[in-house]
């Protein structure tokens, strides 16, 4: 795995970059972040990297911070989140924006972000939620529709969006769960609440 590369900046042409490594020219792809922090064309740059391997290409994306390459990992491990969603969304808003939308729970400004849908960014919300570290000044939401704090719950939780439930409607059918319920006896409860409805 390349974890980072020291050269000169080569070329640059978003989202394509060319940096030069003793003589060998890796050719990269990076967010828009990234490229406002490069230097001209010609200087030294240092660039965490990380290395996306399909069946057609070897694809290494370059990033100026840990954070951006943090998130871009994060990203990927989303169903439905590839490597070019993954930049689109660090190329629309920086990292530590991104994690405030999310602990959020700010639907439109992710949908802002261009190839990203309402029924993306409610996926994004969800799975990424405990996986970001909360900024300082920055409350996970408790509005209605809100992941649940508690393992079991969030795992129940997580399964009622899967099978195609709305943040909302997810809490509301696992309100009444008896406390200390499990994950699988949670679910149940949710969904013969539904059947109820």
């Amino acid at each position: 795995m390349i974890g980072s590369l020291n050269g000169v900046l080569a070329h640059k042409a978003p989202p394509q970059l060319t940096v030069d490594v003793n003589g060998v020219g890796y050719e990269l792809e990076a967010p828009m972040s990234t490229f406002y922090a490069l230097p001209a064309a010609g200087e030294r740059v240092r660039l965490l990297t990380h290395l996306v391997v399909r069946e057609d290409a070897h694809v290494l994306f370059g990033f100026t911070t840990e954070e951006e390459r943090g998130l871009f990992r994060n990203l990927l491990k989303v169903s439905g989140v590839g490597p070019r969603m993954a930049l689109a969304i660090l190329s629309g808003m920086t990292a530590s924006s991104f994690s405030a939308h999310v602990l959020k729970e700010d639907v439109a400004a992710l949908t802002r972000i261009p190839g990203v849908g309402r029924k993306t960014a409610e996926r994004l919300i969800v799975e990424m939620r405990d996986r970001l570290a909360r900024p300082a000044g920055v409350e996970l939401a408790t509005a209605p529709g809100a992941a649940p704090a508690d393992s079991a719950e969030s795992e129940a939780f997580s399964a009622l969006i899967a099978l195609g439930y709305k943040p909302g409607e997810a809490t509301r059918m696992l309100a009444g769960a008896a406390a200390g319920a499990s994950t699988e006896e949670r679910i149940r409860h949710a969904l013969q609440s539904a059947v109820r409805e």
